[in-house]
């Protein structure tokens, strides 16, 4: 199959959220957790749960690279996203620097998801009127 501009476009949108997934969120669970435990308790969330949130960060973004897990992926981390939405509204955070960031990182990799898979494409039409 011939890589068209869409699906370049989808495959540069994925790994923008998946180079942004491991290096601002991902990585500093891991490698600063004193950094990240700070920065999650503005929003709200236990020390004790900032490594489990970044595991499972993990495995959600590591299904999103795989095409065969790739919707799998998009679910889990649909899931996380929401949480880190709620999360910072629980805290009364700044709506669209915070409590929407996990909405435009939903669309940039949903986009990027619709434009590299037509198999979600085809489930997923865009309609005209």
């Amino acid at each position: 199959m011939k890589a068209t501009p869409l699906i370049w476009t989808g495959r540069v949108l994925s790994a923008l959220f998946v180079l942004f997934m491991l290096g601002a969120s991902i990585a500093p669970k891991f490698l600063m957790p004193e950094v990240a435990t700070e920065a999650s308790a503005d929003a709200g969330v236990s020390a004790s749960h900032v490594l489990l949130i970044g595991v499972l960060e993990l495995i959600g973004t590591l299904l999103y690279i795989w095409r065969r897990t790739a919707l799998t992926g998009a679910i889990v981390m649909t899931a996380i996203l929401g949480g880190a939405i709620a999360s910072h509204m629980n805290a009364g955070s700044p709506l669209y620097s915070h409590t929407l960031f996990g909405v435009w990182l939903g669309l940039v990799m949903w986009g990027g998801l619709w434009l590299r898979d037509t198999g979600i494409r085809a489930v997923l039409p865009l309609r005209t009127l």
